[in-house]
């Protein structure tokens, strides 16, 4: 059978399907030990109607009538390798915005960029390397390209350059992000100024939307990365890294395993920024609070 066949075949017997399909305790277990085991997400037993109705669009979009079903084929090795990022990206939340937790910025601002570059003036050039780990649709990364391009023009002397190095699980909002597009609604938190100089408007049929301008887009590089990964692959030691709102997904263990993960990737005395409604709080990681939210790592 051709693939072309068989998408034909997925289609009509999603639309045999009569409506949504009931998860069973025994196949919910299966599957949220097996998405813990892949990419770290804690699903308690609390959260398994979210889970039931997220996977139902898989598989509806496959043309299948059960759970059983769905998990036979989801840990086969085809399955494995066509249906599992489908399925991650149906249970990963992602919600992002521009400039969000402003006060992040503003510490980055007048902080950690000035002490950078410092640094470079007095040791030669330094080519500033950010993480933005559960980059979503693109926000965070290019909120801190325009923050630190903002810092560099306004500074010229500071002898740094940059790159923001953006990485997530899910396929679909990577490819969002490169597109780098954005409805005018999500960029009423850019300042005014920033907006003139960073944003491109649309014409006609997308004069409602706005693209990041390329000069910009040349400085944050997109990847897709899974915290599970042994190996982060980064060519570079990191300097900062923001991973805001994303290990509140993940167990107590998890969460360690993955910040001491990080600190392995970070420079002695580069920074960790996460999320209000996280806290690092008795976990052995090497790293010292030094206002709410913000970390540097203890050399």
């Amino acid at each position: 059978m051709t693939e072309g066949q068989k998408e034909i075949r997925k289609e009509e017997g999603a639309a045999g399907i009569a409506g949504p399909v009931s998860m069973s305790i025994k196949d919910f277990n299966r599957l949220s030990r097996f998405i813990h085991k892949e990419c770290g997400i804690n699903i308690t037993p609390t959260k398994r109607a979210m889970l039931e109705g997220r996977l139902n669009r898989r598989l509806k979009r496959l043309g299948m009538r059960s759970f059983a079903e769905y998990c036979d084929y989801l840990f086969s090795k085809q399955g494995i390798e066509s249906e599992l990022i489908w399925m991650i990206d149906e249970v990963t939340t992602n919600k992002t915005d521009f400039f969000r937790e402003p006060v992040h910025f503003e510490y980055l601002t007048k902080r950690i960029l000035p002490e950078l570059a410092d640094i470079a003036r007095r040791f030669g050039h330094k080519r500033l390397a950010v993480w933005s780990a559960g980059c979503s649709s693109g926000e965070e990364p290019y909120t801190l390209a325009m923050v630190i391009n903002e810092f560099i023009d306004t500074n010229p002397r500071t002898n740094l350059s940059y790159i923001v190095i953006a990485t997530d699980i899910s396929p679909s909002v990577l490819e969002k992000a490169e597109k780098a597009v954005y409805e005018d609604e999500k960029v009423t938190s850019v300042p005014s100024e920033m907006k003139k100089k960073y944003l491109l408007r649309g014409k006609d049929k997308m004069k409602n939307f706005v693209r990041i301008v390329p000069e910009l887009r040349e400085h944050v590089k997109f990847r897709r990365l899974n915290f599970m990964d042994g190996d982060f692959g980064f060519n570079e030691t990191i300097d900062i890294i923001f991973c805001r709102n994303v290990i509140i997904y993940f167990d107590r263990q998890t969460q360690k395993t993955l910040l001491n993960k990080f600190c392995r990737c970070l420079s002695p005395g580069g920074y960790v920024f996460m999320g209000h409604s996280e806290t690092l709080f008795g976990m052995d990681i090497p790293l010292a609070q030094i206002i709410p939210t913000v970390y540097r790592k203890i050399p």
